[in-house]
């Protein structure tokens, strides 16, 4: 079962632009670069085995490049909580029944090569992605013979959250690059700014198929947010959207403040408790300790008592060590002060 926030992202990534902005923005590279990013068109097929139908719903779009030349993108989203030491191995049969399925479809002229791909994973998951990116990595090491006959795979990975704010700010036109900032923890204002950025960045015709695919998401991402969630009316029209949204900032910022605040409270109660465990733990150590001495040498002079209400955790323990062979209090504490 996908989570509505994946089938979400799936939406979005569905409409050329944004597919467009996620790679001029995160692939550098010279040559994708120069692909004709007008030519973007989705490629539905059956390369899906029924033992492989989760990927039903993975991305794969084809672009042209130089010389007609097709490039195909399979851009796999990953939600996963955990990170998935075999993509290298996933990617690789993916794109593999991508092939069977262009072959069998007949795209391929007689003689024709296989078209290249650009295997990505796009993960939004929390932990940092720590799998290794290509095949060889999860093979032993082998004879040169044997080792040229082994497959090879590498993927290219885009890792929402280790991109840092800033540098997600400085692509402040680039829609992918505002949907990562978006997943980001924000303070309301900062949120606010970000839906009036995308709302006045999107108002051309052309962008009027993404804008419905953002406000259907943003709606869902805002309402989902554990920390200081905002509902908002049913609406696909992201000019409504971010004006509801300003009307209701002043009261998502006050819920921000005081989640703020009462995390703040328990922290700091948290830090009290343990604070006053540890010195009730060293008063009890300092009377047991002031009774031992007391039934040694008699009545404690203040400057034996000062020592104890003052004395450290290795301190009490050196002293209670000492109490056993001492022969006077002086012994006991090595350097009493010149006057008691």
């Amino acid at each position: 079962m996908h989570h509505p926030h994946d089938t979400g992202y799936r939406l979005l990534f569905s409409d050329p632009l944004m597919v467009r902005d996620l790679l001029q923005g995160f692939v550098d590279d010279p040559w994708l670069q120069k692909l004709d990013f007008s030519t973007l068109e989705a490629v539905k097929g059956h390369y899906v085995t029924e033992d492989f139908r989760d990927r039903a719903e993975d991305v794969v779009w084809r672009v042209k490049a130089e010389g007609e030349q097709w490039v195909y993108l399979y851009l796999l989203i990953e939600f996963q909580s955990s990170v998935d030491r075999f993509m290298a191995l996933r990617l690789m049969v993916y794109v593999g029944l991508l092939y069977q399925d262009l072959i069998r479809q007949k795209q391929l002229g007689p003689g024709d090569l296989l078209p290249p791909v650009l295997p990505v994973v796009l993960y939004n998951g929390e932990p940092r992605w720590r799998a290794p990116t290509e095949l060889s990595a999860l093979l032993p090491r082998l004879p040169g013979f044997l080792a040229r006959l082994q497959p090879q795979m590498r993927y290219f990975l885009i890792d929402e959250g280790a991109y840092p704010e800033q540098t997600l700010a400085k692509l402040p036109t680039n829609f992918a690059a505002v949907l990562f900032r978006l997943e980001q923890p924000q303070a309301p204002e900062a949120v606010q700014a970000i839906v009036s950025e995308i709302e006045r960045e999107t108002r051309s015709d052309e962008y009027k198929p993404l804008r419905r695919l953002i406000a259907l998401w943003l709606r869902a991402a805002l309402k989902r947010n554990p920390k200081y969630p905002i509902l908002l009316p049913e609406l696909d029209d992201l000019q409504e959207l971010n004006i509801m949204l300003s009307q209701r900032i002043e009261q998502w910022a006050e819920a921000y403040i005081a989640t703020g605040k009462q995390q703040g409270l328990e922290q700091g109660l948290e830090k009290g408790l343990e604070k006053g465990l540890e010195q009730g733990l060293l008063q009890g150590e300092a009377r047991l300790l002031a009774r031992l001495l007391t039934r040694r040498f008699g009545p404690l002079p203040d400057w034996v008592k000062q020592r104890l209400g003052d004395a450290t955790e290795a301190q009490l323990a050196a002293w209670s060590d000492a109490v056993l062979d001492a022969k006077d209090l002086e012994t006991v504490f090595d350097e009493p002060p010149a006057a008691h």
